[in-house]
């Protein structure tokens, strides 16, 4: 993974990105942590959350190292593909605007295959939040359809990619 390489040569100078590269992935933890809040409490992401973690992206790819052909260009295209299968799902009334916007934005942080395995966890604690809230509609007999916080499920599958090559960069 990216998280921990050698200085970047930017321009005529070299420059030390060690710093931004450390700071970059708490700064995302930190967004996960108040829209996975946001989604619990209000049903809704704030559009500059999902917007900051954007732009944040761009940084984070000068810092690693990353080429604008084809690194960049492939993780572009790569979020551009999970951004629209997502939108499909909430064409079909599956998911939140939100929702779908915070996927398409950590797309543009992680590589292919840890994107994969979030997308993974991301279900996985999905269907357990919807199974938990499922059973305390059943407990109060409450017969209104269930609207899932699927940001919550986003956020800590986002943060669980993000811990991951953090505390285990030497696996």
């Amino acid at each position: 993974w990216l998280l921990f390489r050698k200085p970047f040569r930017l321009g005529v100078g070299l420059m030390n990105w060690g710093y931004l590269v450390a700071v970059m992935p708490v700064l995302l933890a930190l967004l996960l942590i108040s829209a996975g809040i946001e989604d619990a409490r209000l049903r809704t992401i704030a559009n500059w959350k999902n917007a900051l973690i954007v732009v944040l992206a761009v940084p984070w790819w000068v810092a690693n190292g990353m080429t604008f052909w084809p690194d960049i260009a492939i993780q572009i295209g790569f979020a551009a593909v999970i951004f629209g299968f997502f939108v499909g799902a909430f064409a079909l009334g599956q998911m939140g605007g939100g929702d779908v916007k915070l996927i398409g934005a950590l797309a543009l942080w992680f590589p292919v295959q840890p994107m994969i395995w979030l997308l993974i966890m991301m279900s996985l604690i999905g269907g357990g939040l919807t199974l938990v809230m499922m059973i305390d509609r059943w407990r109060r007999q409450d017969k209104a359809p269930i609207e899932i916080p699927y940001g919550v499920a986003i956020a800590i599958a986002g943060l669980l990619a993000v811990q991951e090559p953090v505390f285990n960069q030497f696996t």
